[in-house]
């Protein structure tokens, strides 16, 4: 099960910078010179699995770093606000040791134009899509809980001993979120996706109050998670969603990325982890496993079910509006209304269900 990987191995999603994601490498060079005595003019490679924010690796001899910035043409929102990113991982540091080490924030546009932030690398492997090592069934097994005590061990982080609780809105998180992510669909749908009409208006049927608040990340997956020697996990990233709200609208939404083996072909093609490996916990297990952990309960899964797949299409929208406006030019983004169709037909038919 040994996946160790050298330090300074080249990771194999760093590719070219994209002409339309270059950035003043020169200006970044001398600004890291002079916040954090980083000396000299790095090698940049860009991460091509992000699908919001930029990521970029910078590598200088003997160390890399991790650059961080909003996509060209962005609408400013918590999702790319770098200041709030990087102060949550700043404030999470002492208490849960899974996050990056941050080495500064720049908010002079002078630099590239907009705020970004530089964090150490973290190296090690990350699962994306098919690509995992040969593991037996009981290695899946054990490796699906460990990612999954991540989860768990986050959501006992205290929120005002760490001083996260600056981000808590109150209670109401439920009905917040179902409005917001109501909202946001509506500001990017296109004329080639369904209206999410039923789904939404279910939703709003249907929500329960909030179950607790504590610190959630917001886009827990497989594929932002560093796992180091032996496939212990080391850090998790990508903390852009992070907030103080309801854990099981936490679970709902790491689910709604969990493909089973079972599932259906189209439900396949949104794989991006390898959570259908044989001895990984199905998504109705890993909800058992948490309550059993936590204590917590509810008698309304299909709620929080529902809503992380309609989070997921909302996401995908977001991005694909961003591709049908020309902002982007990615072709990754391209079919993404089809995924956003099916996932109001998968939201449909758990309705009917329930």
């Amino acid at each position: 099960m040994n996946s160790d990987l050298p330090a300074n191995a080249l990771p194999a999603n760093a590719q070219p910078v994209r002409a339309e994601d270059a950035f003043d490498v020169a200006a970044v060079a001398s600004w890291l010179a002079a916040e954090a005595g980083v000396e000299g003019v790095p090698e940049v490679r860009q991460f091509a699995g992000g699908a919001s924010n930029l990521t970029y690796l910078l590598r200088y001899p003997g160390r890399d770093l991790v650059l961080r910035r909003p996509p060209t043409g962005a609408k400013p929102s918590s999702g790319h606000d770098m200041h709030r990113e990087h102060r949550i991982q700043s404030l999470l540091a002492g208490a849960y040791p899974h996050v990056p080490q941050m080495i500064g924030l720049c908010q002079d546009p002078a630099v590239i134009g907009g705020d970004f932030y530089v964090m150490e690398r973290v190296p090690g492997q990350i699962l994306r899509g098919d690509a995992a090592p040969d593991l037996s069934p009981a290695q899946a097994r054990a490796l699906c809980t460990s990612v999954f005590d991540l989860l768990i061990e986050l959501h006992q982080v205290d929120p005002v001993a760490t001083g996260l609780d600056e981000f808590s809105r109150g209670a109401g998180y439920v009905a917040r979120q179902v409005s917001g992510w109501t909202g946001r669909f509506a500001k990017a749908h296109t004329e080639n996706v369904p209206d999410f009409a039923r789904v939404t208006r279910w939703l709003a049927e249907h929500q329960p109050v909030d179950v607790a608040s504590a610190v959630i990340h917001g886009d827990f997956r497989l594929d932002n998670i560093v796992l180091g020697p032996d496939l212990a996990p080391a850090a998790v990233l990508d903390w852009e969603l992070a907030t103080i709200g309801d854990p099981l609208m936490d679970l709902g939404a790491a689910l709604a990325y969990w493909v089973e083996a079972e599932d259906d072909p189209m439900m396949r093609l949104t794989k991006r982890q390898p959570s259908d490996l044989p001895g990984m916990l199905t998504r109705a297990e890993i909800v058992e496993y948490y309550l059993d952990k936590t204590g917590l309960s509810t008698d309304n899964w299909r709620f929080y079910e529902v809503f992380g797949l309609f989070r997921l299409a909302v996401i995908a929208q977001q991005i694909y509006y961003r591709y049908h406006h020309g902002q982007t030019t990615n072709p990754a983004f391209k079919d993404f209304w089809v995924i956003v169709g099916y996932l109001d037909s998968r939201c449909t038919q758990l309705i009917e269900a329930a």
